[in-house]
């Protein structure tokens, strides 16, 4: 296989580094394209996608982007055109994997791209600011792959040559070993944290899919919910079973355990039934290796291991975290039920478990009562989240909407 890569970057400026990866590529035996997608500067070689290309892919000229005068709004519009042209790219079967070169400008163009394109395409970054804090958790595509361009803000050195041939061969290697997703089945996503704190998965994604059905089952400490959504918006989910809010209660009180403020969202706004639960919305994620802030303090408090930590919310933070749930699934195009267990949302909130607080469970649970409202249907169910009789639940609602139409049925593997 000759894969084709696509190399996206400044051709005005980084010349140097984008002819060394293409040569990297093809020594490899791949097959490279550069995409131009610097505004100003005449670049010093032909790329195969000039940025007169991107330009109008963004339905303008480069001449017209350069008017802007301003270099943010600049390279937003040459984004556009990236974008537009890398996914044609793609559905033309010219692309099979994206590299993709920057500092913080390009690498806020490079996100957009990446963000754009289907899950499970190999995609690769080098960038100045790789794992940065600076780039929002609702930007990086669920699958991306990063490294740190180190040492090679101004031309070509040893240390930048190594980093670059790094990447151009981890992109090559992807595309010739990655798997495709399965597409001979209908997928269904379920949204969870690990099983010592919701353990509803073991039960469903087995059963579901001895019904025929796909199942990821997405952990929900930021990037999990941002591929939930990333599926969801391409149209790949027959049904969403979003079964664990946490990602959506840490965004409403500032974690930086988030999938940003969209989190909720794309399934609803494509029509793709959900079936929604409220696991773990009772609890703020933050590092274990940062003092707890001092609005924490004297909360119950569980260090999950030493990069990640939960405390309970308040009665008040539940009400607002309710009222937003309430508020997105509102908006939804396609069915949406709620299940509400009564008896407790996670598994670290039963008695004698650091986070048991009864009080506030009967808080958010009132919470949800009001904010869940038609035609959102509320159903309640006499037991914990890690009971059978919820797992139950979800499984009848789901077989019902297959015999309703609303979810596909499922195929059998043979």
């Amino acid at each position: 296989m000759s894969p084709g890569i696509l190399i996206v970057g400044t051709a005005d400026t980084k010349a140097d580094e984008l002819l060394f990866m293409k040569q990297c590529v093809e020594e490899g035996g791949g097959r490279a394209a550069i995409m131009d997608v610097g505004v100003l500067g005449k670049p010093r070689f032909a790329p195969e996608f000039p940025n007169t290309e991107v330009a109008a892919a963004a339905g303008t000229t480069i001449e017209a982007i350069a008017a802007l005068g301003d270099e943010n709004a600049a390279m937003t519009k040459m984004a556009e055109g990236a974008v537009a042209l890398a996914l044609r790219l793609y559905r033309e079967g010219q692309m099979h994997g994206l590299l993709a070169l920057g500092g913080s400008m390009g690498t806020d163009l490079a996100l957009d791209v990446t963000m754009a394109l289907p899950l499970g395409m190999p995609k690769f970054v080098v960038s100045t600011v790789s794992y940065s804090h600076l780039i929002p958790p609702d930007r990086i595509a669920p699958d991306l792959m990063m490294i740190l361009w180190a040492g090679g803000l101004y031309g070509l050195n040893g240390i930048c040559r190594s980093i670059l041939s790094q990447a151009a061969g981890a992109v090559l290697g992807a595309c010739r070993a990655v798997k495709p997703v399965p597409k001979d089945r209908p997928m269904v996503a379920i949204s969870s944290l690990g099983s010592s704190n919701l353990k509803y998965m073991i039960r469903l994604k087995p059963a579901l899919e001895e019904r025929g059905y796909e199942v990821g089952v997405f952990h929900s400490t930021g990037m999990g919910g941002q591929a939930i959504e990333s599926l969801a918006a391409q149209g790949r989910l027959a049904a969403v079973l979003d079964l664990c809010l946490q990602e959506v209660g840490n965004e409403v009180h500032g974690s930086v355990v988030t999938s940003g403020p969209t989190r909720l969202e794309a399934a609803g706004r494509r029509g793709i039934p959900q079936i929604v639960a409220p696991g773990a919305l009772d609890m703020i994620d933050m590092q274990t290796w940062k003092p707890v802030p001092a609005t924490y303090a004297g909360r119950p408090y569980h260090a999950h291991n030493r990069l990640i930590a939960s405390v309970s919310m308040t009665p008040e933070e539940r009400e607002k975290a309710a009222r937003v749930v309430g508020e997105k699934l509102a908006r939804a195009r396609g069915p949406v039920a709620f299940l509400l267990p009564r008896e407790g949302i996670q598994g670290w909130d039963r008695e004698g478990e650091p986070l048991h607080d009864p009080k506030g469970l009967k808080a958010l649970q009132e919470a949800l009562r009001r904010a869940v409202r038609p035609p959102v249907q509320l159903i309640e169910i006499d037991g914990h989240i890690n009971d059978p009789v919820f797992s139950d639940a979800v499984l009848a609602l789901f077989d019902r909407w297959v015999v309703e139409g609303h979810i596909p049925p499922g195929r059998s593997a043979a």
